[in-house]
């Protein structure tokens, strides 16, 4: 599992919108999304980069943990 650290993560929504836009690009993705620790830990065919630019299309700064 990849693990990134995710800046601007409040609400449930934002776990929402992270999980549906990762599972758009791979629709077998796994993701868990800590919003205390404000990471989200992804399991999927996706590159780290590939992760990293799919959340940041969504208005998050993010980053490899």
């Amino acid at each position: 599992m990849q693990v990134f650290n995710v800046q601007g993560m409040s609400c449930g929504h934002c776990v929402k919108a992270i999980t549906n836009a990762v599972q758009a690009k791979d629709p077998a993705a796994s993701v868990r999304v800590d919003l205390g620790a404000k990471e989200v830990g992804v399991e999927s065919a996706l590159s780290a980069e590939q992760v990293i630019e799919v959340i940041s299309e969504e208005g998050y700064a993010v980053k490899l943990a």
